[in-house]
């Protein structure tokens, strides 16, 4: 996409930029020093990929005018531009670009104004789910991903779809399918911050997000699981990371029970043993025997990115959503 660029109070341009196709998406990381762009009508002209452009500031000032509106963004803020308008923008430090062409977004014929070059919140709602998804994929490492590709494509736009969709109060206009997919993020990672609660019943999840525990009980069959064996699965999967890291050596294993929503040991070993052909003593015991084979401790590495979109479709042992969100509270 054509711009004019210019250097802001130095000689020196220094900046990197990695880009990876994502199925029907593209997303870029990029770090850079103090810069201008301008696009103007006779650039659009030249050329238009006709997208919808959707930053995540990571660091940095950045500043955009688009629509006769000028917005400054923080880090942690959402962005959003149009290839097919002239705009000014000004940047200094890092950002995760999202690019949707219009022809996929599934919010076609809908006009953006409201929202373009307005900062939209990234730690809440669909926007905290939206740049922690874009985090964990930029973390992980491109490379990495490149035969989940279309699937990690299609998370990211349903996600981006549901967060526009938010702002403009257009969220019944989303297809069905895409509804379904974002409400299953929601939910997930709704119940990835309780598990500790052992309160927790699928009757207060459909609540928490405004459904029947019918609605509720026929979203998880469409991912072969049910929402009882989804919330017991990540229970023991918690309490299986914790007995297997050193770091949590000392920690007595009623204790790691206790902080996952299995308040009496005895349910727990019953459970555990259940699920994984192995008390959780001997689980320790033959995890400290093992050694510490990674930066979480024991044989099990964090979920990898892939995993993650792949629970969109795949049933109760797939990492989650929620294990992103989880992590920085």
């Amino acid at each position: 996409m054509p711009t004019d660029f210019r250097l802001v109070g130095t000689d020196t341009f220094r900046g990197s930029l990695t880009t990876a196709s994502l199925g029907p998406v593209q997303l870029s990381t990029m770090a850079y020093s103090s810069f201008s762009s301008i696009r103007t009508p006779r650039l659009i002209r030249v050329s238009d990929p006709e997208c919808i452009q959707l930053a995540l500031v990571r660091s940095g000032p950045h500043i955009i005018e688009q629509n006769r509106r000028n917005a400054p963004a923080r880090p942690g803020e959402l962005l959003l531009f149009d290839s097919s308008r002239p705009f000014d923008s000004y940047a200094d430090g890092e950002a995760l670009l999202l690019q949707i062409p219009r022809s996929v977004l599934p919010l076609r014929g809908h006009r953006f104004d409201p929202v373009l070059a307005r900062p939209l919140p990234g730690d809440r709602g669909t926007g905290r789910l939206l740049a922690e998804f874009l985090t964990r994929v930029a973390r992980d490492g491109y490379e990495r991903l490149r035969q989940d590709a279309t699937r990690l494509g299609t998370v990211a736009l349903d996600l981006a779809a549901a967060v526009l969709a938010d702002h403009l109060d257009r969220a019944a206009d989303l297809p069905a399918d895409s509804r379904q997919h974002v409400l299953y993020l929601r939910i997930t990672a709704f119940v990835q911050c309780h598990l500790g609660d052992p309160a927790l019943t699928p009757g207060e999840v459909a609540a928490a997000h405004h459904i029947s525990l019918r609605s509720l009980h026929r979203l998880f069959q469409q991912h072969g699981t049910s929402i009882g064996a989804w919330i017991r699965s990540r229970r023991l999967e918690r309490c299986r990371r914790d007995l297997a890291d050193p770091r949590k050596s000392r920690i007595p294993i009623h204790a790691i029970a206790a902080r996952w929503g299995y308040p009496r040991p005895g349910d727990f070993t019953r459970a555990f043993r259940t699920a994984y052909g192995i008390t959780p003593s001997d689980y320790r015991e033959q995890e400290q025997r093992a050694g510490a084979l990674g930066p979480w401790g024991g044989r099990q590495d964090r979920g990898s990115v892939c995993e993650l979109a792949a629970g969109m479709t795949d049933s109760a042992g797939a990492f989650e959503l929620g294990d992103v969100i989880e992590d920085r509270i």
